[in-house]
């Protein structure tokens, strides 16, 4: 495992502070305090709390990418419509288990009301980036006779809405994520026998 920076060491302790107290209830003191280095020292690396903030989002970006093709990149789609219920649990799993995206989802939560660019992610996050994605899965599906003709914008957003509100529900209740996850895919098992060709 590669040793950080301090910079880097600084951005993952502001996430870590940020997703628990808030942007507005950590100092940066506070953030130097967890990496182990004086106040003052933090400037070195970043100019402000906010450049901090931009250095999460940006990190965040990047490490989202880098597990998932994104869509202007995507060769490969689901051949039936149990490898779409199986790609599509796969995303769900590393969304819901990979520590930096469970932290920046809390933060983004509670900071979308606050911060115009948080605001922009979280809407892109949650909803228009699932969306344009599936309808490009869709309508390759449906080329392939997979999926009934149908709205491909109306089918992703049916599809990616239930998703996002239940995975917002592990959020606020981790200790119902077996059952949650058991309607999630029981609701993905009736989408496809409703537009399975």
């Amino acid at each position: 495992m590669e040793k950080k920076t301090t910079k880097e060491k600084i951005v993952l302790a502001a996430l870590d502070l940020f997703a628990e107290k808030g942007y507005d209830g950590v100092g940066v003191d506070q953030i130097a305090e967890a990496v182990g280095i004086k106040g003052p020292s933090l400037y070195h690396h970043f100019k402000s709390k906010e450049e901090i903030l931009n250095a999460i989002l940006d990190m965040n970006e990047k490490h989202y990418y880098e597990h998932f093709t994104a869509v202007d990149a995507m060769t490969d789609f689901p051949h039936s419509t149990d490898e779409l219920i199986a790609i599509s649990f796969e995303r769900i799993g590393f969304t819901l288990h990979d520590p930096q995206i469970t932290k920046a989802r809390i933060l983004f939560a509670k900071e979308q009301f606050r911060n115009e660019k948080i605001r922009k992610l979280s809407t892109m996050h949650f909803l228009t980036g699932l969306e344009r994605l599936y309808k490009v899965i869709f309508q390759h599906m449906m080329d392939d006779g997979i999926l009934k003709e149908d709205d491909v914008d109306i089918l992703a957003f049916e599809f990616v809405a239930p998703i996002t509100m239940l995975i917002h529900q592990i959020d606020r209740e981790p200790e119902n994520e077996t059952e949650i996850l058991e309607k999630l895919k029981r609701y993905m098992e009736h989408f496809v026998r409703v537009y399975k060709s």
